[in-house]
């Protein structure tokens, strides 16, 4: 420990400073206030500024630190860029994950590359939205928000959550995930973890009886499932349904908001049983 430890104090040392220190520690420091991310004074800067800096700008410290036992998880993912715009009516906050220390670097640059262009699509979009609505005088508030989550990270599995809120008088949020064998240095689709398309069917049943369940024990929740007044219900997912592995080795089905249930609901998920799917899966590697 304490030879990593000094292998850390050098790497720190000898990285170099980049020209735009000040705009890197001051947005460090903002992400540390709004994650409530611990930290304490240092020279005037602060021990969690210090640590995403070295992070961001010196790839061999990241690579060391994950040496480090405890703090292994905490340099998978991190936040590359992010866009801003804050007016009035007009407000965007589009902050752009980085998966880094894949051995796996063809699959480690397509994620990112992948990252990337969404929050690059999406501030442009926002600011086409803006512009037209400056140029026609229409009012309204205008907002999009994007950012992401790690729903599991342990030993093999890391899954990486996506948001994204769009608001236009009434808003919608849409969900993405990557779930990626840290092991075999792979991303997991929902067709590889089933023996063949059957697993459609099975889990869409599950779903369904879960919905009934669920509106049978709480008046307040609704989803569209067959019925005599029902307008396009929900009767299956799709083969690549969105979907991640959480802490617990389950297997979860996300929906977006408005795709099975009225706005109110927003995002909705759903745990499937193993029992359900045990049959039917590849093996139990992944889902237990």
């Amino acid at each position: 420990m304490d030879e990593k430890l000094n292998e850390l104090k050098l790497e720190y040392k000898n990285t170099p400073i980049p020209n735009n220190l000040d705009s890197i520690v001051t947005k460090a420091i903002k992400r540390s206030k709004k994650r409530n991310f611990p930290y304490k004074t240092v020279s005037g800067l602060t021990a969690a500024a210090i640590f995403v800096l070295s992070i961001n700008v010196s790839p061999s410290f990241a690579q060391t630190l994950e040496k480090v036992p405890g703090l292994k998880s905490v340099v998978k993912v991190l936040t590359f860029t992010e866009y801003t715009v804050n007016e009035s009516t007009f407000n965007a906050k589009i902050d752009v994950p980085s998966v880094s220390n894949l051995k796996n670097k063809k699959l480690e640059n397509s994620l990112n590359e992948k990252y990337l262009n969404e929050g690059k699509q999406l501030y442009n979009d926002f600011n086409k939205d803006m512009k037209d609505m400056k140029k026609n005088n229409v009012d309204g508030h205008l907002g999009v928000e994007s950012g992401y989550e790690v729903k599991t990270d342990n030993d093999q599995i890391l899954s990486i959550g996506r948001y994204n809120v769009n608001t236009v008088g009434s808003s919608s949020t849409t969900m993405k995930y990557d779930t990626i064998d840290k092991k075999k240095e792979v991303e997991l689709t929902l067709p590889s973890l089933f023996k063949d398309n059957s697993y459609i069917n099975i889990i869409s049943d599950n779903i369904i009886q879960q919905m009934k369940e669920q509106m049978k024990k709480d008046k307040d929740k609704t989803y569209w499932i067959k019925g005599p007044d029902s307008f396009d219900p929900f009767e299956k997912i799709k083969a690549n349904q969105s979907f991640y592995i959480n802490k617990d080795h389950k297997l979860v089905i996300s929906f977006d908001k408005y795709e099975v249930a009225p706005g109110y609901m927003g995002v909705v998920e759903f745990v499937i049983p193993t029992d359900v799917i045990s049959k039917d899966l590849v093996g139990n590697e992944y889902i237990k």
